[in-house]
């Protein structure tokens, strides 16, 4: 039989939604059932335009503010959509992936492929969804005109199958070594394998604790590593704004 988490911050999950994303979910769920909400939440965040610049906007959270500005990281869509699903009363967690930029299937233009290849390791932010007795992928990342430059649209998702995930995900190398040289069994501690995380994926139950993980590791970059991402967040953003005119 299978058994929900018992993890009563995520079942029974209580937060009030502000008006702005009450307005969002009515519109995007009315007259559906749990399964077709789903499917409509993810369709509707995924088709919010992905960019690393957003707008100085008078929100009070990331979810309230991809909505204003109408265009928003990985960061602020799985913020909004995790807020959605729990109101919905679908569990769900955060999933980091530590990975580059430098992604050999994009096809980024010279400069930008350049940039690219001078990044320190980012972080990108998915969730996963108790369906069933799985925790399934749910990535909501690229809107759908970026799949002509090689990016991995989720355009079909069905309400219960998992996902691609919209990076290519960086193994521990810690984990990966402990097991190579310990045991050839997988190292995942109880609660992991609940989960069944990827390797050198990590779980989070709540939003400040993901926000604290995210700031430790950004934190250890140099401030040559912080003007290179700055500069490449900006040539990115408008290439993909290029990219979607060009349809």
């Amino acid at each position: 039989m299978c058994r929900a988490v018992e993890r009563n911050s995520i079942v029974n999950y209580s937060r009030s939604l502000s008006p702005i994303v009450l307005s969002a979910f009515h519109e995007w769920t009315h007259g559906l059932d749990t399964r077709e909400s789903m499917i409509s939440i993810f369709s509707h965040i995924r088709d919010i335009p992905y960019s690393l610049i957003v707008p100085s906007i008078d929100a009070k959270t990331p979810q309230e503010q991809i909505l204003m500005a109408g265009k928003g990281s990985c960061g602020a869509k799985h913020y909004l959509l995790a807020e959605m699903f729990r109101t919905l009363n679908i569990p769900v967690v955060y999933a980091t992936f530590p990975f580059i930029w430098n992604d050999p299937d994009l096809h980024y233009p010279p400069q930008l492929r350049n940039l690219a290849a001078t990044l320190p390791v980012a972080h990108h932010l998915a969730c996963r969804v108790q369906i069933g007795c799985s925790w399934v992928l749910v990535d909501a990342t690229w809107d759908t005109p970026l799949a002509k430059a090689g990016f991995p649209v989720n355009e079909h998702w069905d309400g219960y199958s998992e996902t691609k995930c919209a990076v290519k995900p960086l193994k521990s190398m810690v984990r990966t070594a402990f097991c190579r040289t310990a045991t050839n069994e997988p190292c995942r501690g109880k609660d992991e394998a609940a989960l069944n995380p990827v390797d050198g994926e990590e779980n989070h139950w709540e939003e400040e604790d993901r926000d604290r993980y995210y700031s430790e590791r950004i934190s250890l970059r140099s401030s040559d590593e912080v003007e290179r991402t700055r500069l490449f967040s900006r040539e990115f953003s408008s290439w993909l704004e290029t990219l979607r005119m060009s349809m």
